[in-house]
Order: structure tokens, then sequence, then C-alpha cells
């Protein structure tokens, strides 16, 4: 579930540092899958620390878009 996530979130967030980040660690990766899978589990864990710091504190993480309702 936290892999689906985070890959809505890397297609959704084009722009915030935690996709930037996501994409300079897998670039000349697209034959090692291993590694892309690696990099959305860390992408998870690292939403999850952005989403705690979000209701914890308020604060938003860097680049990221939140959608007025």
């Amino acid at each position: 579930m936290a892999a689906g996530g985070s890959s809505t979130w890397l297609r959704y967030q084009p722009d915030s540092a935690l996709t930037q980040w996501f994409h300079q660690r897998t670039q000349g990766t697209e034959r090692n899958r291993r590694s892309r899978r690696i990099a959305i589990v860390a992408v998870a864990r690292r939403l999850a620390i952005a989403l705690w710091r979000y209701l914890k504190d308020g604060v938003v993480s860097e680049g990221a878009q939140l959608k007025s309702i």
C-alpha cells in the first residue's frame, strides 16, 4: 500500500523535493528494477515522516502543492 502511495506522489507532485530526490537517485537505473523498488520504499518512508510533520507541526514538504477545498 505504501508503494502505491509513493508512486502516486511521484506522479502528482513532480516539483517536490522528494520527487526530485527520487529522480536523481534512480537516474540511469532504468534496467535495474531492484534499485527503483528500493527507492520507492524509501520515498514511502520519507512520505510517512512528511505526513507526521504536517500533522504535528503544520509543516508542508518543500515543493509540495496542496489542493484548496
